[in-house]
C-alpha cells in the first residue's frame, strides 16, 4: 500500500479560518472516507505557537513551519487580513520558498497568492486571488499573470485559488487529482456541498458581481438586461433607452459598473444561461436561443470565456454531482 500523501497547511495570526480549515477537512474527511493512509494533514503557523484567525477563532497549530523537515507532497498556504504583517515576516517568508522546493505542488487560498509571489513562486505564472485583492496582486508582481475571475488557477506544479470557500473547491480539484473524479464528488456530497465547482467557473455570480449604476438613465439600461437577457440589447438599443447618444452612454456605463455594455450583456446571458444548463430541460441550441446568443458558437465561445468550460461539459458536470447526492 503506498504511503499517505504529506499535506503541510500554513497558517498565520490574522489568517482567516475557512483559508485552512476549509482545505484541512477536504482532505481529512477524504482520507477518511478512503479507509485511512490517503493524506497525512499538518497544521503549522510560523512559529509554532498558537494563532488567532481574522475572526477571532484562536486555533492551536501542530508544530512550527520552519521545523519541517523531509519532503512533501502537497504545501497549502492561507491567506486573510493578516496577510500584510506576514509579508514583513522575511525568514517566515523564506521558509515558504524552502518548503515549497520539497513540495509536490504548492498550493494558495485567497491573498495567500501574496505569500507565494513575494517568495518568487508565482514569476512568469498564471494565478489566482480574492477578486477584491487581484489588482494589488498585479501592481505589486508584474512578473505574475494575475487572472481576477476563476476560483482556481492550476500552473503547472503551483495552484493558487481565489477567496475562503474556493479554497474547498481548490482541495476537492486536488483530491480529484490524486484519486478521481468519484472520490472528489464522494468528499463533496459529504460535506453537503452544491455541486463540486470547475476552477474556470467564474468567482461569483452576477447578482453578487452587479454594481448598480448611481445614475437612473444607465442603471435602467441595466434593469432592462437583466430583466430579459434574451432580448436584442445593443449598445444602441440600451442607449435609445437610457436618452443618450450611443458613445456618451458607453462611457457612463463604463464609468459607473467597470465594464462596457457589451461586456455586462454577456455576463448576465451567460449566468442566465448557466441557470438553464442547470435545470437540465433546455438543449444547448434551447439555451443560446433564450438567451440571446443568436448563434450556438457564439455561445459556446462566450460561455467558455467566462466560466472557462464548455456547455455541455458543464451541464455534465453538474448532472455528475446530483447523480452522486442521489
Amino acid at each position: 500500500m503506498p504511503s499517505a500523501r504529506r499535506i503541510v497547511v500554513v497558517a498565520f495570526e490574522g489568517a482567516q479560518a475557512l483559508d485552512f480549515t476549509g482545505p484541512h477537512e477536504v482532505f481529512a474527511i477524504a482520507d477518511r472516507l478512503g479507509g485511512g493512509g490517503r493524506y497525512a494533514l499538518r497544521l503549522v503557523s510560523p512559529d509554532g505557537a498558537p494563532l488567532r484567525c481574522s475572526s477571532g477563532l484562536r486555533v492551536v497549530p501542530d508544530g512550527a513551519a520552519r521545523d519541517v523537515r523531509g519532503p512533501l507532497d502537497t504545501l497549502v498556504v492561507a491567506g486573510g487580513d493578516g496577510t500584510r504583517a506576514a509579508l514583513r515576516d522575511e525568514p517566515f517568508v523564506a521558509t515558504l520558498g524552502r518548503l515549497s522546493a520539497r513540495a509536490r505542488r504548492t498550493c494558495s487560498v485567497c491573498s495567500g497568492a501574496f505569500l507565494l509571489a513575494a517568495a518568487g513562486l508565482l514569476d512568469g505564472r498564471r494565478a489566482a486571488t480574492h477578486w477584491s485583492r487581484a489588482g494589488e496582486l498585479q501592481r505589486r508582481h508584474p512578473a505574475v499573470r494575475v487572472d481576477p475571475d476563476p476560483l482556481y488557477v492550476r500552473d503547472g506544479d503551483v495552484w493558487t485559488s481565489a477567496g475562503i470557500t474556493a479554497g474547498m473547491d481548490l482541495a476537492l480539484a486536488l483530491v480529484e487529482d490524486d484519486h478521481g473524479r468519484e472520490a472528489a464528488l464522494d468528499v463533496a456530497r459529504w460535506l453537503v456541498l452544491h455541486t463540486a465547482r470547475a476552477g474556470g467557473q467564474a468567482q461569483f455570480s452576477v447578482p453578487l458581481a452587479f454594481q448598480a449604476a448611481e445614475h437612473a438613465p444607465v442603471r435602467d439600461a441595466q434593469e432592462a438586461v437583466r430583466a430579459d437577457p434574451g432580448a436584442p440589447h445593443t449598445v444602441e438599443a440600451l442607449a435609445a433607452r437610457a436618452g443618450m447618444p450611443a458613445r456618451s452612454f458607453s462611457r457612463a456605463f463604463k464609468r459607473e459598473t467597470g465594464m462596457t455594455p457589451a461586456a455586462f450583456v454577456e455576463q448576465v446571458r451567460v449566468e442566465r444561461a448557466r441557470e438553464l444548463l442547470q435545470a437540465g430541460r433546455a438543449t444547448t441550441e434551447e439555451v443560446a436561443a433564450a438567451c440571446g446568443f443568436g448563434t450556438v458558437e457564439t455561445f459556446r465561445r462566450a460561455f467558455r470565456r467566462r466560466l472557462g468550460t464548455s456547455p455541455g461539459a458543464y451541464r455534465d458536470r453538474f448532472r455528475a454531482t446530483l447523480r452522486s447526492a442521489a
